[in-house]
């Protein structure tokens, strides 16, 4: 059998046991919000997405001042002017600047998607929470009803709130797109409450006699609270896209105001003379969901804590 080759003792030396640095953390000590959000940074295309928001959020705000013209302002000198210097986004068949109403539109369709998203996680997480939280018949009856209102589709209620009230403005629109917007997650709350419901802090607080309705908004809903954030992040896009989609078949914002779905429903007639007029609020749409939705992927696996390393 063939010798290993000896180590000469010379190669090895004590290092011995330093007890000041036996007891040193690995890393320095984060809390959950700082590690989703170093999570968060290290997904370049959920960054890039939430970049572009941002950049968007800036023109929609500012966009309007910039160009230099009012949005309703109509000039008959220049009527469907392609894209220039003058008119960055051209002008439409009245005479007014795209860009400003591309923006002006914008306006109007992340109040829709935000102001939307937020009310229906709001009375959905406080729904979902109750009847997770009492259970037993409770839960039954709201869930069936939660279930007997996701069956109605929403472009039903949309035309029965316009024929009722009159009225194709943006509050009408609100309350048509939240009538039922909130049971999907009322469901999604509910399921996750169900298991926090048998935790341990839940029934020391029952213990201790913490009525239901503090239990629920003090202990369950923030311990759903990644889960809420990632629904609101994904119902923004599918808010605005609903709303695009009805002002476009004439169901939405009316003039003097205006969308993005409104602008592209008036340049679809034009679309083979004048494309531009289409291709800028159907660009800000289609990178608006685009973002929200890889945005929504990234937040997803950052507030995942069993991603947690």
């Amino acid at each position: 059998m063939k010798q290993g080759t000896t180590i000469p003792a010379d190669k090895f030396r004590i290092i011995g046991i330093n007890e000041q640095e036996s007891e040193a953390l690995a890393r320095k000590r984060i809390g959950y919000w700082q590690d989703a959000w170093r999570r968060f940074k290290q997904n370049k295309i959920a960054l890039a997405a939430a970049v572009i928001l941002v950049i968007l959020i800036f023109f929609i705000i500012f966009g309007p001042m910039m160009s230099g013209y009012d949005y309703e302002a109509m000039d008959q000198s220049a009527i469907n002017q392609f894209p220039s210097a003058a008119h960055w986004f051209g002008t439409d068949s009245l005479g007014r600047d795209l860009f400003a109403r591309v923006w002006q539109a914008g306006r109007i369709s992340i109040i829709i998607g935000l102001v939307a998203a937020l009310v229906s996680s709001l009375v959905g997480s406080l729904y979902g929470g109750i009847a997770a939280y009492f259970g037993g018949t409770v839960d039954d009856v709201m869930m069936r009803i939660v279930e007997i209102l996701l069956s109605i589709p929403y472009l039903l209620i949309v035309i029965l709130i316009s024929v009722f009230t009159d009225s194709k403005s943006l509050g009408t629109m609100l309350v048509a797109l939240t009538l039922t917007g909130w049971c999907g997650i009322a469901r999604i709350v509910r399921g996750q409450m169900l298991q926090l419901k048998q935790q341990e802090f839940v029934l020391a607080a029952n213990a201790l006699g913490v009525s239901p309705m503090k239990i629920i908004l003090r202990h369950m809903i923030p311990n759903t609270l990644s889960l809420i954030i990632v629904a609101i992040t994904f119902d923004i896009p599918g808010y605005i896209f609903s709303e695009a989609f009805l002002s476009y078949v004439g169901l939405g914002i009316q003039s003097p105001q205006t969308s993005w779905g409104a602008l592209a429903s008036a340049a679809q007639e034009k679309f083979m003379f004048y494309p531009y007029q289409l291709f800028f609020p159907a660009l800000m749409i289609a990178l608006t969901m685009l973002s929200f939705t890889l945005m929504g992927d990234g937040l997803r696996d950052a507030l995942d804590p069993k991603q947690r390393k």
